[in-house]
C-alpha cells in the first residue's frame, strides 16, 4: 500500500486529460457540481430486501462513466444504516470513489484502496472537485451551511485517504481499526477486456472461478482483520452464465465471508437497470433457452462482537 494524495493527482492531471481503465477512456476534465444532494427521484425505498434505483444518482461528482461502479444510493444507504458521523469507512476496491464521496458528504472518514493506479487517479479527481465545490459553499461569515443533516463544518473535518494497493494486503491499516467496510468487487467473467496489462492481483483478471474465489477469500480475511468487532461489511456481487447455464458466483462469495467468521445480517436483491456492458449481448441471445440476469446480490455482514453473539446467531454463520 502507498498513500496517494492530491499533490500527486495534480501532477498527474497536468500531463493527462484522460485515463484508460481496461477498454474505457474517462475524462479528467474539471467537474462542475450542480448540486451536492440527491433529489427525491433518485432516492427510493431501502426498507425491504429488494432495492431498485431506476435513476442512477448524478449529484456531487458522481458519474456513470466507470463501468462496474455501484450506484451512489447503495453506499449512501449503507452509511446511514450502519455508521455514525465521525466513523471511518473502508472501501478496499474503491474504483471511481463512489463510497468515499458519499462518506465525505455524510461526515464520515473514508479510506479507499485500489490495485489499479488509474482508478486511484479517478477517485482523487472526483474527490478533488467535490472538495472544491464544498469550499465554495463555506464562509466563516455565514451560518454553517448544511449538506442534508450534516453541517458543512463536519463534512470538511472528515478525512479521506486514498491508497494504491491490494485489497488482500492492507498492511497500513491496523487490526480492528475501521468501523465499516463497503465495497463492490469486480465481477468474474463479465467482460473480456482489451488492451493494457492486467495484473493477476486484480480480481477481474482471475483466470478461472476457483482462482477468483481464492482471491476473494484473501480479501474477506483482510476485511475481517481490519474491521472493529461489531462492525459491518457489505459486498455487492453478481452472477454470470457459462454454456447457457447459471453460475452462482454470489453463493460462493457468501460462503467465503461466512467461513472467515462473519455473520450474515442481510441479503438484498438489487435490481439492475440499463446494463450497458451486457445488454447488447443478452438481447442477441434472448430466445436461446435462458433468462436475462437482471439482479445483483448485496450481502451485509457483521463481525461478531463476542463468542456469545456467535452462539446466538449460529444459523446466520453457515450455509
Amino acid at each position: 500500500m502507498r498513500e496517494v494524495g492530491f499533490s500527486e493527482y495534480l501532477e498527474f492531471v497536468s500531463r493527462n486529460r484522460v485515463i484508460h481503465i481496461e477498454d474505457q477512456e474517462i475524462s479528467l476534465e474539471p467537474i462542475r457540481v450542480e448540486r451536492l444532494l440527491p433529489d427525491s427521484t433518485e432516492l427510493t425505498d431501502v426498507s425491504t430486501t429488494v432495492w431498485s434505483f431506476p435513476r442512477r444518482g448524478s449529484w456531487a461528482t458522481h458519474k456513470g462513466d466507470y463501468r462496474g461502479n455501484w450506484a451512489p444510493q447503495i453506499p449512501r444507504a449503507l452509511i446511514l444504516m450502519y455508521t455514525n458521523k465521525g466513523d471511518t469507512i473502508l472501501d478496499s476496491m474503491v474504483g471511481s470513489g463512489t463510497t468515499c464521496i458519499e462518506a465525505k458528504l455524510l461526515g464520515r472518514n473514508c479510506i479507499g484502496v485500489d490495485v489499479n493506479y488509474n482508478a486511484v487517479m479517478l477517485t482523487l479527481h472526483r474527490l478533488y472537485w467535490l472538495e472544491e465545490s464544498i469550499k465554495q459553499h463555506s464562509s466563516a461569515d455565514l451560518v454553517p451551511y448544511r449538506v442534508g443533516d450534516v453541517i458543512l463544518e463536519d463534512v470538511m473535518k472528515a478525512f479521506t485517504r486514498i491508497y494504491h494497493g491490494d485489497a488482500r494486503k492492507l498492511d497500513l491499516i491496523r487490526d480492528g481499526s475501521v468501523d465499516a467496510v463497503f465495497t463492490h468487487p469486480p465481477y468474474w467473467n463479465i467482460i473480456e477486456y482489451k488492451g493494457g496489462e492486467c495484473s493477476q492481483d486484480d480480481l477481474s483478471c482471475a483466470k478461472n472461478l476457483e482462482n477468483y474465489i481464492r482471491l476473494m477469500g484473501e480479501v474477506a480475511r483482510e476485511i475481517y482483520r481490519v474491521l472493529k468487532p461489531g462492525g459491518y461489511a457489505a459486498v455487492l456481487i453478481g452472477d454470470t452464465r457459462m454454456h447457457r447455464h447459471y453460475v452462482p458466483i454470489s453463493h460462493r462469495v457468501l460462503g467465503v465471508f461466512l467461513n472467515v467468521g462473519f455473520i450474515l445480517k442481510e441479503e438484498v436483491i438489487k435490481i439492475q437497470h440499463r446494463m450497458k456492458t451486457t445488454r447488447e449481448v443478452w438481447q442477441r441471445m434472448r430466445g436461446r433457452g435462458f433468462l436475462l440476469i437482471q439482479h445483483e446480490k448485496l450481502f451485509i455482514f457483521k463481525k461478531p462482537g463476542n463468542e456469545e453473539e456467535k452462539r446466538k446467531l449460529k444459523y446466520s454463520i453457515s450455509i
